[in-house]
């Protein structure tokens, strides 16, 4: 984008105000590329519809649609009904946020797709920032309102996805206009990931407030240089110092070295994670130790385990593999490992999407009785680990 108009898009865009950027980004577009329509599409809080930040304009299913398509490959699609539409994925280092449309007119039609893909860059990165200083992009992607427990734990999310040359990793929260006390936390560092799955005892927002302390108190830690095992004891004697072990956390801690592929654990309660390698599907088996909170004094270790370039880890809370059909069996049993096998070949942010559509779907379509969090991690790794 070295040329007058992308260098006034820039300015443009990275000028405006958070409230006002989806019209200077429509404008800009436009100015920059003559095209004849320009539509900003971000995706609702359960990832299955896109959502015009314009009130005028209809919202569109993820599923079986060109500007869907585009949302779920990461690719940019051209439009099947109209050759001269392109959509373009908005995603910020794995983060997918929604689709930009541009139509352009029958002489522009050969504008470069790089130049278009960096146009999408610059305005998903520009979204991003934005949407930490206004309410607006909020309001936008939900379909219907959040309760109080669910505004809390979107919150305290880093983020639903986060891809690095050594790992490709995304989550998800359902019921996703009702979750209470399931959650996931990560950090990147130059050497290592940490990884954190949560679920917090209760429901509502006493559950919500109790995984917020314990991801504070973890993030605390690890920003202070405690180790995972340290983490988990510092997290543990706050939750016990505000609830004298009337309420408790339960936690898959891990950290990641992203250069030798060691992976440290600290298992503390329900969360479960599966281990995808080649054609095989097996659940990983760590070591029980208390739930955060319980005693106040309790002793963690961590163990370690590695990953290997082309792993897949699946992670999920019991609300996903200790749910029970209508006739009694456990999702966990058979329909989990089915749902990670189905799912091979999507990147993690799309696997994760129909994980959750498979898991809902085994619920008959209903809301589960119990929240869930779903994770999933490709791991990349610079070098093979033993």
């Amino acid at each position: 984008m070295q040329d007058t108009g992308a260098h006034d898009l820039e300015h443009a865009i990275w000028s405006a105000q958070p409230h006002e950027l989806p019209d200077v980004a429509v404008n800009a577009v436009k100015a920059c590329t003559g095209a004849t329509a320009v539509r900003i599409l971000l995706a609702d809080y359960r990832q299955s519809r896109l959502i015009p930040v314009r009130e005028d304009e209809p919202d569109v299913a993820v599923d079986n649609t060109a500007p869907g398509h585009a949302f779920a490959a990461q690719q940019i699609i051209a439009d099947p009904e109209d050759e001269h539409t392109l959509h373009l994925p908005l995603s910020v280092h794995g983060d997918r946020l929604g689709v930009l449309s541009v139509t352009l007119p029958g002489d522009a039609a050969g504008e470069p797709r790089t130049r278009l893909a960096l146009i999408a860059t610059v305005l998903a990165r520009a979204l991003k920032l934005a949407d930490a200083h206004t309410d607006l992009y909020r309001r936008i992607r939900r379909r219907s309102r959040l309760t109080l427990a669910a505004e809390m734990q979107w919150e305290l999310l880093p983020g639903r996805a986060c891809s690095t040359g050594e790992f490709h990793l995304a989550g998800h929260l359902e019921p996703a206009y009702a979750v209470w006390g399931d959650n996931f936390d990560w950090s990147v560092s130059e050497r290592h990931l940490t990884l954190t799955i949560t679920n917090g005892m209760g429901s509502g927002t006493a559950a919500a407030a109790l995984t917020h302390l314990a991801i504070s108190a973890l993030r605390n830690a690890r920003r202070s240089g405690a180790g995972l095992a340290e983490q988990a004891a510092l997290a543990d004697q706050t939750l016990y110092a505000h609830h004298r072990g009337d309420r408790y956390l339960s936690t898959l801690l891990l950290d990641f070295d992203l250069v030798t592929g060691r992976a440290r654990v600290v298992d503390a309660g329900s969360p479960k994670a599966f281990r995808l390698r080649g054609n095989t599907t097996e659940a990983l088996d760590f070591d029980a130790q208390l739930p955060l909170g319980m005693f106040g004094d309790s002793h963690y270790s961590a163990e370690e385990f590695a990953v290997e370039p082309g792993d897949r880890l699946i992670i999920v809370s019991d609300g996903v593999h200790a749910a029970a059909s209508d006739s009694g069996e456990l999702y966990g049993t058979v329909a989990l490992m089915q749902a990670i096998r189905e799912t091979r070949l999507q990147n993690p942010p799309e696997a994760v999407r129909t994980f959750i559509r498979h898991f809902l779907e085994y619920h008959g379509g209903a809301e589960p009785a119990d929240d869930a969090v779903v994770v999933c991690l490709d791991w990349t790794g610079k070098t093979s680990a033993g």
